[in-house]
């Protein structure tokens, strides 16, 4: 049996107190009471609005070998799949590689333009994480979120290395990373300040 070489990594932007999406989100306002119109455009706007200072950090997002995230924020839709939703990010979504979203319905393998196909995993996260394992071969696997997604891997202590970018605002409640986790050991690896947020990337010690 080949022993896994990749490293998993989770990568998320957070408000300064904690939460990457605020409540009451929705199809229309995704990221709910996120002191705007919804859309994370504050969260997000080192990203959208500085990209050129932070092209380092927005050239690593997409380089794992697959990718794991949530239903929630996969979409909005709740239950069976009783729509054809494809993902926030249209037709060719920036993953190009596998992403294993979790669910409790089954459904098959939704595959994309640009090399994306979304994979739906209903036997819980550790399942997910051994076949985004397999898909990588060998290469990192990114746990990319929401918050409820990385929270329960890093208290499976299935987290190798935490990716934060804190954007300087505060949501006051919501999708708090942290929610539930042990304490955990972090060992600070990098820290950067730019004008719209500051990235600090932790190893997480079991």
């Amino acid at each position: 049996m080949t022993t896994p070489t990749g490293r998993v990594v989770c990568d998320i932007t957070i408000s300064a107190d904690g939460f990457s999406a605020g409540l009451d989100q929705t199809e229309e306002r995704p990221f709910g009471d996120d002191g705007g119109d919804g859309s994370g455009a504050g969260l997000h706007a080192w990203m959208f609005d500085t990209p050129d200072e932070n092209r380092a950090e927005i050239d690593r997002l997409n380089t794992a070998g697959a990718f794991i995230m949530g239903r929630n924020m996969f979409g909005p839709v709740r239950g069976a799949w009783d729509r054809r939703w494809n993902g926030w990010w249209g037709g060719d979504p920036p993953f190009h590689a596998p992403v294993f979203v979790l669910t409790h319905h089954a459904r098959e393998p939704q595959p994309m333009d640009g090399g994306t196909t979304y994979h739906f995993v209903t036997d819980g996260i550790v399942a997910a994480l051994s076949q985004a394992r397999t898909a990588a071969g060998g290469s990192d696997v990114t746990v990319l979120g929401g918050a409820t997604t990385i929270n329960q891997y890093l208290a499976a202590g299935l987290i190798d290395e935490l990716r934060l970018h804190i954007a300087p605002l505060t949501l006051g409640a919501g999708t708090r990373l942290f929610e539930g986790v042990p304490p955990l050991k972090l060992e600070q690896l990098a820290a950067r300040a730019a004008s719209r947020v500051t990235h600090v990337t932790y190893r997480v010690s079991t």
